[in-house]
């Protein structure tokens, strides 16, 4: 199953990628490349990422048969210079980043880690309240210097693999913008009664965003 996919910006590249959220052969999640060969459109996998092991009574019930937790990739975003592809793995609550200066040798460069159906890794500001959800839909600003992350998908998929309720947040995570890297940000996270009850499932950025933006005439 695929969910996102992203072409790159820069119109004379003619490539991009996309996200498999679950194989159900191991329930490993993967990133393909699409791109031109010889005048026909291929697509070719770069990146895997496998399934974590876990207890089986850490898990949900949809889970217990397997005994692991799916990243569940279930959005990618690439940053606007087409340099930093970020992949949310919503199951495993971990969003990576990867310099896909070379989209067919991906280099995870950063890490950073929020709920999780097994971690329920918590928030630097709220160190005592274990999270539910997982960073789910990504946003990256024009400049490359934030992402935001949301933590809720789809009602019945929330329901499915955190029954005990996901919550609603949103978070920002600072960036290394030409070398790569991750650091959360401690004093972002509206989260909770913020939100009155709803699910926060994506968010948009006053004046454009990296997912929203593409260019019309090349660079060069």
């Amino acid at each position: 199953m695929t969910l996102e996919l992203r072409p790159a910006h820069e119109p004379t590249r003619e490539y991009g990628f996309v996200g498999v959220v679950v194989s159900v052969e191991d329930l490993s999640a993967s990133i393909w490349v699409w791109h031109r060969e010889a005048g026909e459109f291929r697509v070719t996998k770069v990146i895997d990422i496998p399934a974590e092991p876990a207890a089986t009574e850490d898990l949900p019930p949809a889970l217990q048969p397997f005994g692991a937790v799916p990243p569940l990739v279930t959005d990618i975003d690439l940053s606007v210079d087409d340099k930093f592809l970020y992949v949310s793995c919503w199951g495993t609550g971990e969003l990576k980043q990867y310099d896909v200066s070379d989209p067919f040798h991906p280099v995870e460069v950063g890490s950073v880690r929020l709920g999780g159906i097994v971690g329920r890794v918590a928030h630097p500001s709220f160190p005592a309240e274990r999270l539910a959800g997982g960073p789910q839909m990504v946003e990256v600003s024009r400049d490359g210097k934030r992402v935001y992350v949301t933590n809720s998908l789809y009602g019945s998929w929330d329901d499915q693999f955190y029954p005990d309720g996901v919550g609603a947040w949103l978070a920002k995570i600072d960036v290394d913008s030409s070398r790569g890297g991750l650091a959360m940000d401690p004093k972002f996270f509206p989260h909770g009664d913020e939100f009155r009850g709803r699910r926060v499932h994506q968010t948009r950025l006053q004046g454009g965003d990296a997912s929203s933006d593409s260019y019309c005439f090349p660079s060069a």
